[in-house]
C-alpha cells in the first residue's frame, strides 16, 4: 500500500500547505542557514584552551568582561546560583571556576544585556519572526513585558499581568472540564517553584502535568522503579573516586555534561579503567584537557576510555546480554569465581530466569545485531569480573527507543549480577540534563502520581485531588490535535522544538484557545500557538529575587539527589519580570478565588514558608529550611545507595528481554537525533560543532563512508530524509551529506532539526518515550540544490 506524508495529511486537514505556507501562518520548522557548510576533522580531545577561549568568547559578547567575570564566578557556588544547564554534582571542595564551557554558554545566554521590548514586537511580525534560525531568535535578548497575542493578529502586544491572569483564569474556568487543559513543566524550573505549580494543577482539578521527562530519563525512572524500587540514580560523586570500572553508555559528556570529565579523569588518574559504548566516537572520552589544570592547558591531556565499543545505533541489548553471556560463561568455568552469589541469592529475584534466557542467546545474533566483536565483550566482562566496584552511567542513547525500559533493565541485570550496587564505588548512574528535572518529579511534576502522596495533599491542604492519571508529553499533543485539550501552559522550555513529530505538533498547538508560556527568551515555541497566545516573562536564575520579605533563594535536586540553594544576584532584566513561584501563585489565585485555601500571596511574600509545607509533604525533606542552609545542602533517602532495595518484595529484580532485531529494508537508514557542541536541549549558541569538525550549519545528516557508495550519495550532496513508520512518511528537507565514523547502517542528525521525522505515534514500551534515536530513513536528491555543500574550513 502507498505510503502517505503525515505532512500532506496535515496540511489536508488544516488547508495549508506544509512547506509552502501562507503568510499568516508560521512555519514550525527553522530555515536552513544560508552560508556554505564547513567540514573538517573531528576533534581528539574535549577541554583544553578551546573551551576556556570559547567560554570566555560567549560570556564576554553577551554580558561584557566585567559583568560576565562576576557572574561566573558565582556559577555553582555555595552562596551563587545553580547553573542552568546540566544537573551533574558539585564537588564538596570547589574551585573559584566550577563552571564548563556549556556552563558558561548558558550562564551568558541568560544574563545577557540584550533585549527583547514591546518595540520588538512591534517590528517584527510572527511570521517574520518564523523565518529566522533558532540561533537568531535566541540571540535577541531577554524578554522584558508579558505580551499577548490577540485573535487573528500578527503581532505581540504588550499587557499587564493583571490582564493575563485574568485572560488565563476566563479560559481556564469556561472549560468544560479541568482535563482540557494541560500545564507542561521544563527541567529549570525550581523546587519551590515546581511544589506550587502542581499544587495549583491539583486543585484545579487534574493530573495533566506533561514534563521534559518524559522526552528524556522516563525510560530510566520507569526501569529502576520496577528493577531497585526508586528512579533515581544510586551513586554519589564520591562513588567515582573509588570506581574501579566506569562504563559510559549512550552518553556523551564532552557536550552534553561537561564537567563529568573532571571526575572520569581523576578516577582515570587513580587507575579507574573507562569503557565508551557509544555509535560515534566523542572526544571528550578519548582525552580530556583539564582547562584548570596545567596538564590540560599545556600539556597533551589525560587519556580517559581504555576501550572503545562502537555500538550499532540501537544495538545495546544485544551488547549487554552479550557482557551477560560472557560472564556466565566464565562463572561455569570458575564457578564462585563471577557471579556474586551471596548478594544474588539472598538480596535478588529472578536471576534463574535471566540465566536460562541468556542460555539461549547465541554470540552469532550478539555480533550481528551489536555491531561489536565478541573479543572486544569478553574484555569488558573480563574487567568486570575482577572488580565488584562498578559504576554504569547513561543517557539519551539507552532512553529514547522503543525498548529502552529493556536497555536500562539489562544494564541493571549486569549491576546485579557483580553485586555492584549499594557499594562503595558501584552502581547505577542515569546522568539528568536539566539542573532541576529531577526535582521537578520530585515535587511531584508527575501525571501518575502516587496514592501517598495525593493523600498527603489532601491532608495538609484540605482537599481531594484527583486519582486518574493525566496526559503525559506524547499525550498532551495527541489530545490537542484532537481537540480535547483546549488550553496549553508552559512552565518554561520550547514546547515545540524539543517534542517530535513537528508538524503534528504545530498543528495540535494551533487547534488550541490559548497557549501560555512562561520565559526568558524568544523561541520557536511562542510563533505556533492556540487562538490566542501569552508570554510570561520571568526571573532567571541568575537574577535577585526579592520578595515582601527580603531577597529569596530557591532549591535544586542534582542528578545524584543532593538538594541544595540557589541565589542569584544580578539585577533582573526588566523591572516588569515576576519569579516563577510569584506566577504560580497569582495565577492560582485569579483561577481558583476562594475555591483554594491556600494562601498563596502569603506563601511566596517568604519563600522559606513553601520550604514548610513542602517539608511537611515530602518525604526526605523534613527540616528542609535548615538543612538547605548548611553548604553543600543535603541528601534524599536512597534506599538502594544504602544497600536496602525498596521494591515491593523487599528485593532488587533481574528480568528478561527478547533481543531486538533491526530488520532495514534495502536503502533503509536508522537515524538518532543528538546535539552539536554549539547547543543545550533546544537552545542553540552558535553553529558549529567543534569536537565534530562542522561549523556553519545544523542541517547535516552523518553517514557511514561505505554505505553512502551504495546509496550513490557524495559528501556535500543536499538531500532530503524521509522517515518510515507504520505506513506513513514525514520528510525534512536539504540536509547536507557528511561522511562520519559512525557504523553500517546508521545515520546522525541534529535536533530540533530533524525531529519532524521522529513519529509521534512511535514511543517507547511502559515509558512512552519518543523514539528520537529510532528513526528509519532513507534519503534521497534534493530537487534543488542552494549554497549549503560541504567545503573544506
Amino acid at each position: 500500500m502507498a505510503e502517505a506524508s503525515r505532512q500532506e495529511q496535515t496540511a489536508a486537514e488544516s488547508g495549508t500547505s506544509a512547506f509552502a505556507r501562507p503568510e499568516t501562518l508560521p512555519s514550525a520548522q527553522p530555515p536552513p542557514t544560508p552560508e556554505p557548510l564547513q567540514v573538517g576533522t573531528p576533534a581528539t580531545s574535549a577541554g583544553g584552551v578551546p573551551a576556556v577561549v570559547s567560554a570566555m568568547k560567549h560570556a564576554f559578547s553577551e554580558m561584557g568582561p566585567v559583568r560576565g567575570t562576576k557572574t561566573l564566578l558565582k556559577v555553582n557556588q555555595t552562596h551563587g546560583f545553580d547553573c542552568p544547564g546540566c544537573a551533574w554534582p558539585d564537588p564538596k571542595h570547589r574551585t573559584a571556576f566550577e563552571f564548563c564551557e556549556n556552563g558558561a554558554k548558558a550562564v551568558a545566554e541568560e544574563a545577557t544585556t540584550a533585549r527583547v521590548t514591546p518595540d520588538f514586537f512591534r517590528q517584527w511580525s510572527l511570521v517574520d519572526l518564523a523565518a529566522q534560525t533558532d540561533h537568531w531568535l535566541g540571540k535577541q535578548g531577554r524578554l522584558t513585558h508579558p505580551m499577548v497575542l490577540r485573535e487573528g493578529a500578527t503581532h505581540y502586544a504588550p499587557l499587564s499581568w493583571d490582564e493575563a491572569f485574568t485572560l488565563i483564569a476566563e479560559e481556564l474556568r469556561a472549560l468544560g472540564s479541568p482535563d482540557e487543559a494541560c500545564f507542561y513543566t521544563s527541567g529549570r524550573t525550581s523546587n519551590e517553584a515546581a511544589f506550587l505549580y502542581q499544587l495549583f494543577v491539583r486543585q484545579f482539578g487534574t493530573n495533566n502535568l506533561p514534563d521534559c521527562s518524559n522526552m528524556c530519563h522516563e525510560s530510566s525512572g520507569t526501569a529502576l522503579n520496577e528493577t531497585v524500587g526508586i528512579g533515581k540514580g544510586t551513586v554519589t560523586l564520591e562513588d567515582f573516586e573509588k570506581a574501579e570500572v566506569i562504563i559510559v553508555i549512550g552518553q556523551n559528556p564532552g557536550t552534553n555534561h561537561p564537567r563529568m570529565l573532571t571526575s572520569l579523569e581523576a578516577a582515570k588518574r587513580q587507575g579507574c579503567r573507562i569503557i565508551s559504548i557509544n555509535p560515534l566516537p566523542e572526544p571528550g572520552l578519548q582525552r580530556f584537557k583539564h582547562p584548570q589544570a596545567v596538564r590540560g592547558v599545556l600539556g597533551s591531556g589525560t587519556p580517559l576510555a581504555d576501550l572503545f565499543l562502537q555500538v550499532r545505533i540501537n544495538g545495546d541489548v544485544a551488547l549487554l546480554q552479550g557482557l551477560g553471556k560472557a560472564l556466565l560463561e566464565r562463572e561455569a568455568k570458575q564457578p564462585g569465581t563471577v557471579v556474586a552469589r551471596g548478594f544474588v541469592e539472598e538480596r535478588t529475584l529472578g536471576f534463574e530466569a535471566y540465566a536460562a534466557h541468556l542460555g539461549t542467546v547465541s554470540w552469532e545474533d550478539v555480533v550481528e545485531q551489536s555491531g561489536v566483536s565478541q573479543e572486544q565483550i569478553e574484555t569488558v566482562a573480563e574487567w568486570m569480573a575482577g572488580t565488584e566496584r562498578i559504576i554504569w552511567c547513561w543517557a539519551m542513547g539507552l532512553t529514547q527507543h522503543r525498548n529502552a525500559v529493556g536497555n536500562i533493565q539489562e544494564l541493571v541485570n549486569l549491576a546485579l549480577l557483580r553485586g555492584s550496587v549499594g557499594k562503595p564505588g558501584a552502581g547505577l548512574c542515569p546522568v539528568r540534563g536539566h539542573s532541576n528535572v529531577q526535582g521537578d518529579r520530585t515535587m511531584g511534576i508527575i501525571e501518575k502520581p502516587k496514592p501517598a502522596f495525593l493523600d498527603a495533599l489532601s491532608r495538609e491542604f484540605g482537599f481531594e485531588p484527583p486519582r486518574h492519571h493525566g496526559l503525559d508529553t506524547v499525550a498532551t499533543i495527541q489530545g490537542m490535535h484532537a481537540g480535547r485539550v483546549k488550553v496549553f501552559f508552559a512552565m518554561g522550555g520550547n514546547f515545540l522544538s524539543a517534542t517530535p513529530d513537528t508538524e503534528r505538533t504545530a498543528e495540535a498547538l494551533r487547534r488550541t484557545r490559548l497557549t501560555v508560556h512562561v520565559s526568558t527568551k524568544l523561541n520557536r515555541a511562542h510563533l505556533v500557538t492556540g487562538q490566542r497566545a501569552l508570554i510570561l516573562p520571568c526571573l532567571g536564575r541568575t537574577e535577585s529575587d526579592a520578595q515582601a520579605s527580603g531577597p529569596q533563594f530557591v532549591s535544586v535536586e542534582n542528578s545524584m539527589g543532593v538538594v541544595h540553594a540557589s541565589r542569584g544576584a544580578l539585577p533582573p532584566a526588566s523591572e516588569h519580570l515576576l519569579s516563577e513561584p510569584d506566577i504560580v501563585a497569582r495565577l492560582a489565585k485569579a483561577v481558583l478565588g476562594e475555591r483554594s485555601r491556600v494562601q498563596w500571596t502569603w506563601l511566596v511574600e517568604d519563600y522559606d514558608r513553601i520550604r514548610d509545607l513542602i517539608a511537611k509533604v515530602i518525604p526526605g525533606f523534613e527540616d528542609f529550611n535548615r538543612r538547605v542552609r548548611q553548604p553543600g545542602g543535603f541528601s534524599l533517602p536512597n534506599g538502594p545507595r544504602e544497600g536496602r532495595f525498596t521494591t515491593q518484595s523487599g528485593k532488587a529484580h533481574f528480568t528478561v528481554h527478547t533481543m531486538p532485531w533491526l530488520k532495514l529494508e534495502p536503502g533503509q537508514l536508522l537515524m538518532m537525533t543528538l546535539r552539536t557542541h554549539d547547543q543545550y536541549n533546544t537552545t542553540v549558541y552558535g553553529l558549529d560543532d567543534r569536537y565534530r569538525g562542522i561549523r556553519n550549519g545544523r542541517r547535516v545528516v552523518m553517514l557511514n563512508a561505505e554505505d553512502m557508495k551504495e546509496l550513490g550519495v557524495e559528501s556535500g550532496q543536499v538531500v532530503d530524509l524521509t522517515s518510515h513508520f507504520e505506513g506513513q512518511q514525514r520528510v525534512a528537507h536539504k540536509f547536507v551529506v557528511v561522511p562520519y565514523d559512525i557504523p553500517r547502517r546508521c545515520a546522525a542528525t541534529y535536533f530540533p532539526e530533524a525531529n519532524v521525522l521522529v513519529p509521534l505515534d512511535s514511543f517507547a514500551e511502559k515509558s512512552r518515550t519518543p523514539t528520537s534515536k529510532s528513526v528509519v530513513i532513507t534519503l534521497k536528491p534534493a530537487v534543488d540544490q542552494p549554497a549549503l555543500a560541504a567545503s573544506a574550513p
